[in-house]
C-alpha cells in the first residue's frame, strides 16, 4: 500500500489524506463531502497559493497570469484541457498578478503568462510564455518524472 499523499481541497481548503492507490478514484473532501479533484484549474489568492503549494503532497502547476493579458487569455483554454488531463497527479493553480501583486514579486515573475512547477513546496521549473496543452502536459510531466 502506498504512502497517503496530503490533497488540499479545492473547494474548502481543508488538507486531506488520501492513499495513492485512491488518488484516480475520484476521492471527496472529509471536511466538506466535494470531490478533491475537478478537472479544472483553481483560481487562487495569495492566503489560499500557500496553503495548496505548501500542504499538497502531489506536484502543483501555477500559471500567473493577468486578465489584460493577450498570450493569457489565448492559453486559457489550453490551460484547462491540460488540467483534466493532469488531475489527479497534478494540482493546477490560477494566480492573478495584478490581485495577487506580492506573489508576483516573491517569485520574480518578469513575464506573463509564466507557469511554474512546485513540488513539496518548492519551485522545480519554470515556463515562460503560452503553449498549448499538448506540451503543458508535457512539460509537466518531464519534470515531475525528474524530480
Amino acid at each position: 500500500m502506498a504512502d497517503p499523499f496530503h490533497i488540499v481541497c479545492p473547494h474548502c481548503d481543508a488538507v486531506n489524506r488520501v492513499a495513492g492507490e485512491r488518488l484516480a478514484d475520484q476521492p471527496v473532501c472529509g471536511k466538506c463531502s466535494k470531490a478533491l479533484f475537478t478537472g479544472a484549474p483553481l483560481d487562487v489568492s495569495s492566503a489560499r497559493f500557500e496553503k495548496h503549494v505548501g500542504r499538497s503532497d502531489i506536484p502543483v502547476l501555477v500559471d500567473f497570469w493577468a486578465a489584460w493579458c493577450g498570450p493569457c487569455k489565448m492559453m486559457a483554454p489550453a490551460y484547462q484541457q491540460a488540467a483534466a488531463r493532469l488531475e489527479p497527479q497534478v494540482r493546477l493553480l490560477k494566480v492573478d498578478t495584478e490581485a495577487s501583486q506580492d506573489l508576483a514579486a516573491r517569485f520574480g515573475i518578469r513575464s506573463i503568462p509564466t507557469l511554474a512547477l512546485f513540488q513539496g513546496g518548492r519551485e522545480i521549473a519554470r515556463q515562460a510564455g503560452a503553449m498549448d496543452a499538448g506540451n503543458i502536459t508535457a512539460w509537466v510531466q518531464a519534470r515531475t518524472r525528474a524530480a
